[in-house]
């Protein structure tokens, strides 16, 4: 055991000793000396390195031996630790501990594992006293599950920071991380707005703290009637205008229409409007509800429910190839397709959503390979189901073959939970 208080010399011969088990508790003290803990930053056991990179008494000299260490754990403790002491550190220009942890998060924002920027800008997040670009480097990381975080809480970010990445994300996840933020500007509205992006702008609609003008509103209005996914948080939505109310009532199912004729917060004149279209409507929709009640008993199924009988009977005959799965492709057929990589690489129909939204070469292309579909399925289904821009789509490396080993494919999986 080491005594409380040890003094210099003794710490000097602890440091030395050739059983880790001592050297790891003289790494965990907080009364070691920062020589010591500096010394110990390098040890060869990898168990002394994360109680170093830990420890809240380790001089900031060491970062930088840190951020470079070999192992992944060393790394991502250091940037939780250095993220969390970083903003009580003085800004005066003689505090160079300050400088040096500054440098140590730009490293490893820049760190080639998505897990350590991940967790780095997990601990920033909501972070006030760090360096603006810092923050900016992570919110427009490649890999959403860097950026996300600050996108939807950083303080740091402006308006403007916020339009430049909406004008230049091709994620659909950025955008909805950015349309989740509290307290939401008219100015970065109206940039998610004019994206049409699908989960985006579900996502501005259902944020009551976001400041939607009501020409922006009538501009998603043009095009919410065929995307369903709005019609409930246009329903909810605060502050609706009678305007608006009253074309919402035109296309939204009658279970929506009912509620937005129950609102108590419409002006009279336009919750008479509203219910007249509801009574001109429901006629209508119980003929058609009729209609669509005979289909659903005369097959029982839903259209991804039938894309999965026919997936797992070809599967069965084992003819389920990706000629199949091409062709599905090829006549549009997207259930087909997402039940071909739920059945065959058994992956929950969520973690393919989620890879399909964020538009993210890198994540669809290692669904398809845990699939066992080849290079080519995968850049089709990139470009034809989640229409991932060009620039960020992932092409086959010699025509045909897949352009990220095993290990890095493995690595992607990993980021979605697989």
């Amino acid at each position: 055991m080491i005594g409380k208080g040890v003094d210099y010399e003794k710490a000097k011969a602890l440091a030395a000793s050739e059983d880790p088990a001592v050297r790891l508790q003289l790494a965990k003290r907080s009364d070691t000396q920062p020589e010591i803990l500096y010394y110990l930053a390098v040890d060869a056991a990898e168990e002394v390195r994360r109680a170093i990179a830990e420890n809240e008494a380790t001089p900031a000299q060491a970062y930088l031996l840190l951020a470079n260490d070999a192992s992944e754990e060393v790394r991502r403790r250091l940037a939780e630790k250095v993220a969390r002491l970083l903003p009580a550190m003085p800004e005066d220009e003689a505090s160079k501990a300050r400088e040096v942890a500054i440098q140590t998060l730009e490293l490893l924002a820049q760190d080639e594992l998505t897990r350590i920027r991940a967790a780095l800008s997990e601990a920033l997040k909501s972070a006030t006293n760090v360096p603006h670009h810092l923050v900016k480097q992570l919110a427009q990381d490649v890999e959403l599950i860097v950026s996300a975080p600050v996108l939807q809480f950083s303080p740091l970010l402006s308006d403007d920071d916020l339009r430049e990445i909406v004008a230049g994300s091709a994620q659909s996840g950025a955008l909805t991380a950015i349309a989740r933020r509290v307290g939401l500007s008219t100015g970065v509205s109206d940039a998610i707005a004019a994206t049409r992006d699908i989960s985006a702008v579900a996502s501005l609609l259902a944020n009551d703290s976001a400041q939607i003008r009501e020409e922006t509103l009538d501009l998603i209005l043009d095009a919410a009637p065929s995307v369903e996914s709005w019609h409930e948080p246009l329903v909810h939505r605060p502050n609706l205008p009678g305007k608006a109310a009253k074309r919402i009532a035109g296309f939204v199912a009658a279970s929506l229409l009912k509620l937005l004729s129950e609102r108590k917060d419409l002006p009279a004149d336009a919750l008479a409007e509203v219910r007249q279209v509801m009574e001109k409507r429901l006629d209508v929709k119980l003929e058609e509800a009729k209609i669509e009640e005979g289909e659903a008993e005369s097959d029982g199924q839903t259209p991804m429910a039938e894309a999965e009988v026919k997936v797992k009977k070809l599967i069965k005959a084992k003819k389920l190839d990706n000629d199949a799965v091409q062709d599905a492709i090829e006549r549009n057929d997207r259930n087909f397709v997402l039940q071909s990589l739920v059945q065959n690489g058994r992956i929950p129909m969520s973690v393919i959503q989620k890879a399909l939204e964020a538009r993210n070469g890198r994540l669809i292309t290692a669904l398809v390979w845990r699939a066992r579909f080849s290079m080519r399925t995968a850049v089709m289904i990139q470009r034809d189901i989640a229409r991932v821009p060009p620039r960020m789509m992932l092409n086959a490396r010699n025509g045909t073959d897949y352009p990220m080993s095993n290990p890095e494919l493995e690595e992607q999986l990993k980021i979605l939970g697989l």
